[in-house]
């Protein structure tokens, strides 16, 4: 039996089984057209059946056609009048009578009005009939035009591309976002602070002192035994292993990829995200690049994007974050599952079967997956070694615990996945918080939400340069700032959501991380001692108190040692243990990196310190 005789018996099966008679037209038109194969044809068919999939979707996926081919076929089968877009634009009026949002999320446009009905202009014909209730309770009577996606795109944008931009800077409610952080000159209570302290320092510095040191004794001692407990949480219930094949139909995943700056990324994010086992139909991957941001747009102009990947242009707002962008290309995001990645990320081929699995097998409060992070250059330098160390036991140790015991997990910037209806309802990410990703954790966690580690990894370059990693991590203090200030804002509130348990970890993760790398140069003048120096605040000191010193240093070290090197164990890098042991010198950098952020929180709240992305390639194309 040769491919056209298959198909008929193949092809009008599911397009009954599927209730459009449609979709055997369009592939019927696209056969006589000579645009594809019998043969390709009969494969798209075959996954749009796997998948209940559309076979337009399927085609253009595989790049067996183009939109202009489908355009034609469709406004045929579908008997449509083509909607030029791009000399009539739509009346905004009706734009804001669906919502801008919902426009985007259909794929469609109102055009105009003819009459009493509105000329509604769409790029997906076969969901008109199921989304015609909700534009007549909009818009009254409609009819259907057709356009291209890309036209209803440039048609929303040029109407009401200003309110895109608000709307990415404002979802997250007020209560819970840091859009109304002061400068350091409008804020009366942050001045009184300083002055306070200031004051302090000038008439009492020993107590000051004396008081400063019990506060940083007790945040470390308070983070060495969560970091011991979520260590031996994790050791103990090791994260599940790769669950079996599931007969449920694969959703759509969105993948959004904020880029900036990035001149020569482009074929290596392309190469690194092709790799992803994953029908492409099915896949949406987001390239959401700054409006100014000539560098990248050229860059991606020049570059062969596959049909399954596409630039969204960030317009123009009060911020410049990348939380920001993620937000405004959540509107334009197809997936029922939406996940973010960095410019540099190398994930691994199976990591989109492993999450859609996870979700599907898991309860409606599991909003979020987060992935294991790791380094593909961790022998570049004593640098990247130790940030491959750091990170090897905070994903496979410290992070995986602290979600088996319950606490808060305060999300990494990257390889996240999330249900697309908690985003929505949440209001996705704070684009005024430098630490987005963090916040968001926090967030999920005090709406009854829970994030889960799986066990994937993505590998993305280290930062191996002193003055680019003090800058980076600057970012970072920043916003544990920000997030720790915002979520107290109503304490009561954060212990009935959170609970004890939960409030109380959030403290130590957050005030207790500030704590340490602002006092810890206070911790580390002790030191002079063994060398017969003096130090001011020893002499004051009760005996109980320098033994308290000496125990909770000791056992600070031998914690952050032993999750380092278990946490390298469960690597493949190969490095040695020894150079955990240097991480002694490591540390020291994060103190020199929280006074930046200090600085900047008052100065510059919303200042997005960007890393430079590329300097290293796994297969030799970076510049390093």
């Amino acid at each position: 039996m040769g491919a056209a005789e298959r198909i008929s018996d193949l092809q009008m099966p599911l397009a009954v089984a599927q209730g459009s008679r449609r979709s055997f037209a369009v592939g019927a038109s696209l056969l006589r057209a000579g645009v594809v194969s019998p043969d390709e044809m009969l494969t798209a068919l075959s996954q749009q059946g796997r998948e209940s999939g559309r076979l337009p979707d399927v085609l253009r996926a595989r790049g067996l056609v183009v939109a202009r081919d489908l355009m034609g076929v469709d406004a045929r089968n579908w008997g449509l009048r083509l909607v030029d877009l791009d000399t009539a634009l739509p009346d905004p009026r009706l734009i804001d009578a669906v919502g801008v949002q919902d426009c985007l999320r259909h794929g469609l446009v109102p055009w105009t009005r003819v009459g009493d009905v509105t000329i509604v202009a769409t790029s997906r014909p076969e969901e008109f009939r199921r989304l015609r209730p909700m534009l007549e309770s909009r818009l009254g009577p409609v009819a259907a035009g057709l356009a291209s996606s890309r036209a209803i795109l440039s048609a929303i944008h040029a109407r009401r591309g200003d309110f895109l931009a608000r709307s990415a800077e404002t979802r997250v409610a007020a209560a819970e976002s840091c859009r109304s952080w002061p400068r350091l000159h409008r804020s009366p209570l942050a001045l009184s602070a300083i002055g306070v302290t200031l004051a302090a320092l000038a008439l009492a510095p020993l107590a000051t002192g004396l008081a400063a040191l019990a506060f940083a004794l007790l945040s470390l001692a308070a983070i060495v035994v969560l970091k011991i407990a979520a260590t031996i949480a994790s050791l103990r219930a090791p994260l599940p292993g790769p669950a079996p094949a599931t007969d449920a139909i694969p959703p759509v995943v969105s993948i959004i990829v904020a880029l900036y700056n990035e001149a020569d990324i482009a074929p290596r994010l392309v190469r690194r995200l092709a790799r992803l086992d994953y029908p492409v139909e099915l896949l949406d991957v987001i390239l959401a690049v700054e409006s100014e941001d000539h560098v990248t747009l050229d860059a991606l102009a020049n570059a062969e994007l596959p049909p399954w990947m596409r630039v969204v242009i960030v317009p123009e707002g009060q911020v410049k974050t990348k939380p920001r962008a993620l937000n405004h290309a959540l509107d334009h995001a197809r997936g029922a599952i939406v996940g973010v990645y960095d410019a540099e990320d190398a994930p691994d081929p199976d990591q989109l079967l492993k999450v859609v699995e996870r979700f599907q097998r898991s309860g409606p409060e599991v909003a979020c997956l987060q992935g294991m992070l790791d380094y593909y250059n961790p022998r570049t330098n004593w640098l990247s070694r130790c940030f491959t160390i750091e990170y090897a036991g905070w994903f496979r140790l410290v992070l995986p615990g602290l979600a088996r015991l319950g606490l808060v997990v305060p999300l990494g910037g990257t390889t996240l996945f999330f249900r697309r209806d908690v985003l929505d309802k949440l209001g996705a990410w704070d684009a005024h918080n430098v630490t987005e990703d963090a916040d968001l954790g926090i967030r999920l966690a005090r709406h009854g939400y829970r994030t889960e580690l799986i066990e994937t990894v993505t590998h993305e370059e280290a930062n191996c340069r002193p003055l680019p990693w003090i800058k980076q991590r600057s970012r970072w203090i920043k916003g544990y700032i920000m997030t720790w200030a915002v979520h107290m804002r109503q304490p009561r509130l954060l212990w009935r959501q959170l609970g004890p348990k939960g409030f109380l970890g959030f403290q130590v993760l957050f005030l207790g991380t500030i704590a340490q790398f602002l006092l810890a140069p206070l911790l580390w003048s002790f030191m002079v001692l063994p060398f017969g120096l003096d130090h001011p605040l020893y002499a004051a000191m009760p005996g109980w108190a320098v033994w308290a010193l000496a125990i909770t240093f000791f056992l600070s070290e031998v914690a952050n040692i032993l999750i380092g090197a278990l946490g390298l164990g469960r690597t493949k890098h190969g490095l040695s243990l020894l150079w955990v042991l240097t991480l002694k010198v490591y540390y020291p950098l994060a103190s020199l990196a929280a006074y930046k952020g200090l600085i900047e929180l008052a100065t510059r709240p919303f200042y997005w310190d960007k890393t430079t992305h590329g300097l290293f390639d796994p297969q030799g194309e970076g510049k390093h």
